[in-house]
């Protein structure tokens, strides 16, 4: 956008007086851009805390009821409050791995408890059976691989 065109005063005091002005106007929009940036970034900072509270409830009632809690949280806000892994156990083999939820090819506003019927297990994959996994809880990273596997 141009800048304002202020046609300037022919007396002195009067161009003083629009100087100043303008100089006030100048420096509070610098102070109302700061302000906006500080409030957005607190807003951004409760949101993702707020989603790490979701997930973290979502986990407890996960424990506490032993199967898909409807509603839990979206993969973006899951993967926003830091938990960007979910463990899911085969439930015919019973093989746990963990799936990295920004890798998915879902969009983002799917909630974790979908995905239950889509996620398969890899290695009954490879035996041509179609088992599908259990949720089991998000994690905030993934867990090392069993020493045994």
């Amino acid at each position: 956008m141009a800048p304002k065109h202020h046609p300037t005063p022919l007396s002195g005091g009067d161009r003083k007086a629009l100087a100043k002005e303008l100089g006030r106007s100048r420096a509070m929009t610098t102070i109302l851009a700061t302000q906006a940036a500080e409030a957005r970034a607190k807003g951004e900072a409760l949101i993702r805390q707020s989603d790490k509270l979701l997930c973290e409830s979502w986990n407890e009632r996960m424990w506490a009821d032993g199967g898909p809690v409807d509603p839990s949280p979206t993969v973006d806000q899951a993967i926003s409050g830091g938990y960007a892994w979910l463990e899911i156990e085969c439930s015919r083999c019973r093989t746990r791995r963990d799936v990295d939820m920004a890798a998915l090819r879902h969009p983002p506003t799917t909630f974790v408890h979908d995905l239950a019927g889509r996620l398969r297990c890899s290695k009954c994959a490879k035996a041509n059976r179609r088992a599908p996994a259990t949720l089991l809880q998000l994690s905030q990273r993934a867990r090392p691989p069993d020493p045994e596997a």
